[in-house]
């Protein structure tokens, strides 16, 4: 059956019931209100920890300074190489006299390389910087990424803990009921211990929940570059409009703005800019030197030079360079063609969790929980009537706990799945056409 593919809708519901089911209600509020301000009166928005991310991750400072240095290349590779100021002193007497020395020359010279070639190792520098600057959008959505997936992993660790302290309360008013029954010789002695066994069981479990809740803390504020144990707020329940394009579509997409491949693309520019800055070895580089001269016992005057390279001398240098730049080339295409495979794998794999997660978080909501708070009602009954032994009555108090951990489960598995989905695109999905209009 098809299931639409409704990403971070995922608050853990319970339908309203008689006797226990009324409790669990009840405790239920009061644990999800007690885990709240354990931490702080106000949300943790989503949006404020990409924010924060953005701001004070390191590894975004670090790609973006690295970027920042790449911008700086071109500047200093296309300009000519400075200009030399010499003097040279001839026939200087023993007296180190240099008015007496025969020729005082002053010279200033420059090498000129020939037309284009530092315009073409600008170029190159460029297309760089224009990579760099794209590997500061991959490790954003990096960063942005992981920030999602551990934001729903403290959102699953509190709601884990509301369900198992909600359940201790339900465990607690069982033991209580087995006792009563006991003493009035409804209930064996057995069962009795069974429950108090039981209530000690939740008790240490609702324990272990509250250091994963430290533990998924810890995780996140690390990703803000913020110390372990600054305080969280309880992460608020997102609500994302219904996913509805294709595989394809998404595909299409990314291919279009994943930075990976614009890098991948700018690289492969610098490569064949490399392969021209390569051919234009062949041709010759000058200097040009201007000289004063100014003589002891005669006319003073002035002289010049002009000199060439002679790149066919050791042609075979330039025939390599030539060589190994269109080598990068090839090696620079086959890279894009093995990202853009990595890319359409990644974003089909991506949306198979999306979909496989928004069915379990389905089924979970609309058939396992109603039919275990049913299961719960009819034994609770039973019980109370004695047609179902104590046994039988928490078995279906482990079900119920099991099948709110499932729901629980399979949100925050969507809400990662998305934050996957999305970073295989390469930013936010698509928003479906009803809610555009």
């Amino acid at each position: 059956m098809h299931c639409p593919l409704c990403v971070r809708t995922f608050a853990v519901r319970t339908r309203p019931s008689k006797n226990i089911a009324r409790r669990l209600v009840l405790a239920t509020v009061l644990a999800l209100a007690t885990a709240a301000h354990a931490q702080t009166a106000e949300p943790l928005r989503l949006a404020d920890v990409l924010e924060i991310a953005a701001r004070a991750n390191p590894q975004i400072q670090v790609v973006r300074q690295r970027a920042a240095a790449l911008r700086a290349v071109p500047a200093q590779v296309s300009a000519y190489d400075d200009p030399m100021l010499s003097w040279e002193g001839w026939d200087i007497p023993d007296s180190l006299n240099l008015g007496q020395a025969e020729n005082n020359i002053f010279r200033l010279s420059q090498k000129i390389p020939f037309p284009g070639k530092r315009t073409l190792a600008g170029t190159v520098a460029e297309h760089m910087a224009d990579a760099g600057e794209q590997e500061v959008n991959s490790v954003g959505l990096d960063v942005a990424a992981a920030v999602e997936r551990a934001y729903f992993d403290l959102w699953l660790s509190h709601q884990r803990r509301a369900i198992l302290s909600r359940d201790r309360e339900l465990v607690e008013q069982v033991a209580r009921t087995t006792e009563q029954k006991y003493g009035v010789g409804e209930a064996t002695q057995a069962d009795a211990l069974r429950a108090q066994v039981e209530l000690t069981h939740m008790t240490i479990e609702v324990s272990s929940a509250a250091l994963a809740v430290q533990n998924a803390a810890a995780e996140l504020n690390a990703l803000l570059s913020q110390p372990p144990d600054q305080p969280l707020g309880v992460p608020e329940d997102v609500r994302v409009q219904p996913l509805s394009a294709s595989v394809e579509t998404l595909t299409d997409l990314a291919l279009r703005q994943r930075p990976e491949l614009a890098a991948q693309r700018a690289a492969l520019a610098g490569d064949e800019s490399g392969v021209e800055l390569a051919q234009q070895g062949w041709r010759p580089d000058f200097e040009l030197s201007f000289g004063r001269f100014i003589n002891y016992s005669r006319s003073d005057g002035f002289g010049a030079i002009v000199s060439v390279s002679l790149p066919f001398v050791y042609g075979g240098k330039y025939t390599a360079a030539t060589a190994e730049a269109r080598a990068k080339v090839a090696a620079g295409e086959a890279d894009l063609r093995a990202w853009q495979d990595r890319v359409r794998r990644e974003v089909a794999q991506a949306y198979a969790r999306v979909q496989t997660a928004a069915l379990q978080h389905s089924l979970a909501e609309g058939t396992h929980m109603p039919q275990a708070e049913q299961a719960l009602r009819v034994t609770e009954s039973a019980y109370q009537t004695g047609g179902a032994d104590f046994a039988s009555l928490l078995d279906t108090v482990r079900r119920i706990e099991e099948v709110h951990l499932q729901h629980a489960g399979a949100a925050a598995e969507l809400g990662r799945a998305t934050a996957d989905l999305e970073r295989a695109v390469g930013g936010a999905l698509p928003a479906p056409i009803a809610a555009r209009n």
